[in-house]
């Protein structure tokens, strides 16, 4: 079987407890950081990648 080519990566909200999980190419360097939607704030807010436990 063939490898993988992307890791589930957690995006955590900055403004609460909420998360979104994506996917990523391992060989990005640097971690995500993206503005999404925070649904128990009802407004955008910065997610940045944490590690899934």
């Amino acid at each position: 079987m063939a490898k993988r080519k992307t890791i589930i990566v957690k995006l955590q909200s900055e403004a609460s407890d909420y998360f979104y999980t994506t996917r990523k190419n391992p060989k990005m360097a640097h971690k995500l950081e993206l503005r999404k939607f925070d649904p128990i704030i009802h407004a955008y807010a910065v997610f940045k990648e944490k590690k899934i436990k």
